[in-house]
């Protein structure tokens, strides 16, 4: 067991409560022993204990029952280990019925073996963190917005569906950026549904899966015989997606080209097909998205500055990488385990803890869709109804910590190279987010930023 549960001994014998806290300390665990029913009360109100370990009568008004279901009012998945002297064990069995309503875990017949309470204590603490761990996912869960499809309840999630709400309303072109695998396409899909142009034409043209001599007829239509292979006239995506909305997915991949016909498009609204010189018009939203920083590929010169910044005339909404917002990940896998079960008539319950917690420190480089992917992986491979670590791919199965269990050797390293490291276990512990990681580190928010474009962290 790891050093990380707290157990409150309460036990008015003060020589036998220092004997098994002192046992119980030397096995790493947190301790605090207390001699009487009104300490423990005032100790269980100041700090949720994992354990409670209570002798069943104490001297004085409060005794252990008293005790148990205070522990049990204040923290349900705490658990409560009763102490009991030779012949009372009918007393402690009672606190164990199913139909006691705070009930214990366990009891103890005086004198104590040790060896027997370490086990009872971690057996008792295991369970008690993995009760905790299931409540706090389940809150996560049930805290999770979903507007379109699109979940989540990270800071950084709210902030960005909150411009989406916005700009949903607006005529204006949107510019998504994020990786692959972040739901820019999700987003975009959002933003035509919540707009006065829902229920009209949503139109997808992937620019950097067509080649770039069939681009142009795709967007904007040709007539026949105006290349070969044009047998017939034929509508381009902008004329079929009038009155609603065109997605231009990795807009950065676009040929120079065709970037100065797109701007002309989104200025005046006129689209003319290939092999012809008429001018036609259509009323289309644009909605366009990338994985690539379009400002580093205006300076190279592969993106024109005037379309770049008819694209950021409002800001982009940026989609945070699923490792910048993990607290998001235990709704978005249940949400994939309902998907599974209604696709395939299976009745999934959802993940155990342990897993849950492999997925969320993992780096997911492919984000959601990496994840999505795992999850109808585990779904084929679950024999139960919850999904558990041997569903997870072998990959994942290994410990993924992302934070260090102990502290790093820094000797021979400069100082330049502590603080590099320091800030990236840091931004790690809270999962990206920067806000927080300012805040720990005792630096402004402009501070971190520089010092994570200074060791290239960003």
């Amino acid at each position: 067991m790891s050093g990380t549960a707290f157990v409150l001994i309460v036990e008015d014998e003060v020589a036998h409560g220092e004997v098994i806290a002192e046992a119980l300390g030397r096995s790493d665990y947190a301790c605090n022993l207390v001699h009487d029913g009104e300490a423990a009360i005032d100790s269980l109100r100041k700090r949720v204990p994992d354990v409670v370990i209570a002798d069943y009568k104490l001297g004085g008004p409060v005794n252990g029952m008293d005790v148990l279901r205070e522990a049990k009012r204040l923290s349900p998945d705490t658990e409560v280990i009763l102490m009991t002297a030779y012949g009372n064990e009918q007393l402690a069995r009672e606190a164990l019925s199913r139909d006691s309503e705070y009930r214990a875990y366990d009891y103890l017949i005086k004198p104590i073996d040790i060896d027997l309470l370490r086990d009872k204590v971690q057996r008792a603490a295991k369970q008690a963190l993995a009760s905790r761990e299931r409540r706090y996912l389940q809150k996560q869960i049930e805290e999770a917005f979903d507007f379109s499809g699109i979940i989540g309840s990270s800071e950084v999630m709210q902030k960005e569906v909150k411009r989406l709400r916005k700009l949903a309303r607006s005529k204006s072109t949107v510019l998504i950026v994020g990786e692959t695998g972040t739901g820019k396409e999700l987003f975009a899909q959002a933003i035509h549904e919540n707009s006065p142009r829902a229920g009209k034409p949503f139109r997808v043209l992937n620019c950097a899966a067509v080649s770039e001599t069939l681009l142009e007829s795709e967007l904007f239509g040709h007539v026949k015989g105006s290349f070969t292979g044009a047998v017939a006239d034929r509508k381009g995506l902008i004329e079929s997606a009038d009155g609603g909305t065109m997605f231009l997915d990795e807009i950065g991949d676009m040929p120079l080209a065709m970037q100065a016909k797109l701007l002309r498009t989104l200025e005046t609204g006129e689209v003319t097909k290939v092999g012809t010189n008429e001018v036609q018009y259509f009323d289309v939203r644009f909605v366009a998205a990338t994985n690539r920083e379009l400002s580093e590929l205006m300076r190279e010169g592969s993106f024109r500055e005037d379309l770049f910044y008819r694209l950021h005339a409002h800001g982009a909404i940026r989609i945070p990488p699923l490792r910048s917002r993990r607290e998001d990940i235990p709704a978005l896998a249940q949400r994939f385990i309902a998907q599974w079960n209604d696709d395939n008539g299976t009745d999934l319950e959802g993940i155990a803890p342990e897993a849950m917690r492999k997925l969320i420190n993992h780096h997911w480089p492919g984000n959601v869709r990496e994840l999505r992917n795992v999850i109808e992986r585990m779904c084929i491979e679950c024999e139960g109804r919850v999904l558990s670590v041997r569903d997870l791919p072998d990959s994942l199965q290994a410990s993924t910590d992302i934070v260090p269990s102990g502290p790093p050797n820094l000797a021979g390293m400069t100082m330049q190279d502590v603080e590099k490291l320091h800030i990236m276990n840091t931004l790690r512990m809270f999962g990206g987010n920067r806000e927080k990681t300012a805040k720990a580190l005792g630096i402004g928010a402009r501070t971190l930023y520089r010092k994570l474009h200074e060791y290239g962290l960003k």
